[in-house]
């Protein structure tokens, strides 16, 4: 199993990624945007997205998506062929497509809707907070995105500020901050415990 930034070469999966993407939506019987062929293949000719092959044979894919002048990307699409479910493949995809999106876009923020419960743990593990919908972009397109999804009418009804999906966010600014404070909360507990050491010691004399 292989998974790769996709390029021109890969266009000849468009079609099938499509499709499995349509049956995807069709069995579970939730909202999935649709997508054609020629707007997947896009993204593989500008290195927007991976994809995971078998030797020659489709696995899975995902792509990155610009929104907000670059603000705001999207890893979309996620999806994995019923040959190669329940195996780890789609976590695997998700975390090379979010590796990519964060060296391609290091400042922008990502996000994610999504309906599913193992995308939101995959977003969670990540670093995905939950958010409202107006803390996500309010790029017109993108919204626009969702009105081949069943549930469309929920977000129209709304006013856009929520549906049956669930709106993750991805701040490299605040995760930058947590980490720094994580770390110096670990340096402080290093130094406590040194603390603590001297002092045992010195009692013991």
């Amino acid at each position: 199993m292989e998974i790769v930034i996709a390029n021109k070469s890969h266009t000849i999966y468009a079609q099938i990624i499509c499709d499995t993407i349509a049956d995807a939506a069709q069995v579970r019987g939730t909202g999935i945007a649709k997508r054609k062929p020629e707007y997947i293949a896009s993204k593989m000719e500008n290195g927007n997205a991976v994809i995971a092959l078998d030797g020659d044979k489709f696995a899975g894919f995902c792509y990155i998506e610009k929104w907000s002048h670059g603000k705001f990307v999207a890893n979309s699409g996620l999806i994995v062929h019923p040959d190669y479910r329940n195996i780890g493949l789609a976590k695997k995809i998700k975390q090379v497509i979010f590796k990519h999106s964060r060296t391609k876009f290091p400042d922008a923020k990502v996000f994610s809707i999504t309906t599913g419960l193992a995308v939101m743990k995959l977003n969670s593990d990540l670093g995905y907070k939950p958010v409202t919908f107006s803390e996500l972009t309010d790029d017109k397109t993108f919204w626009d995105g969702c009105q081949t999804c069943k549930n469309y009418d929920v977000l129209t009804r709304t006013e856009r500020k929520m549906c049956l999906c669930t709106g993750m966010l991805f701040d490299p600014k605040k995760q930058n901050k947590e980490e720094t404070a994580a770390v110096k909360e670990s340096r402080f507990e290093r130094i406590k415990k040194f603390r603590q050491n001297l002092f045992l010691k010195k009692d013991k004399k």
